[in-house]
């Protein structure tokens, strides 16, 4: 079990598994329907994600513009009661086919508030692509179009997750289970 800032954590799924997932889903994207595609990476945990399912998506043939939002939930106490936009995109979405991609789909509340903000600036479709889904935790109505792996209810870090900024560097999805 690998030991990182003198935390035991226990890989969930392997950075060879995520490859992979990564790939087919690519290849289930290009698959479909998509013209001028603009794809729009929620951060800051998706940022790895993003990249590398960008990248499998440039070896299908698909050449996306890529885009950044920023997401923030609110709320009182540990309850997310809204979503507000820190850092928006700069592209004009109207007519166009738009992939939201992020971490992980939870409540589901910022990827509603992302999907349907797109929506009413006009854009064609809205789909959206996560490398985990942890549906046991959804509030909304909502589903993504491509999932990279079902998450069991634990607390997951690496790929770009994190628990306060640390473990976001780790090739892996895996769970802290203690102290080394």
């Amino acid at each position: 079990m690998p030991v990182v800032r003198g935390k035991s954590i226990e890989p969930l799924f392997t950075a060879e598994q995520i490859a992979e997932r990564n790939r087919e889903m690519a290849e289930q994207i290009a698959a479909g329907p998509v013209k001028d595609l603009l794809v729009i990476a929620v951060l800051k945990g998706s940022f790895i994600f993003a990249a590398d399912l960008i990248r499998s998506l440039h070896h299908t043939g698909l050449a996306p513009e890529v885009e950044f939002i920023t997401l923030s939930s609110y709320g009182a106490g540990t309850e997310s009661m809204g979503v507000r936009i820190v850092k928006d995109i700069d592209s004009d979405v109207h007519g166009r086919d738009v992939l939201l991609i992020d971490d992980i789909l939870e409540s589901g509340r910022t990827l509603l508030f992302a999907k349907e903000l797109l929506y009413e600036r006009g854009a064609r479709n809205v789909t959206i692509a996560v490398l985990l889904d942890k549906s046991v935790k959804r509030k909304e109505k909502l589903e993504a179009d491509y999932v990279g792996f079902e998450c069991p209810d634990y607390f997951v870090v690496g790929y770009g997750m994190d628990v306060a900024y640390a473990f976001r560097e780790l090739p892996f999805v895996g769970v802290v289970t203690g102290d080394a």
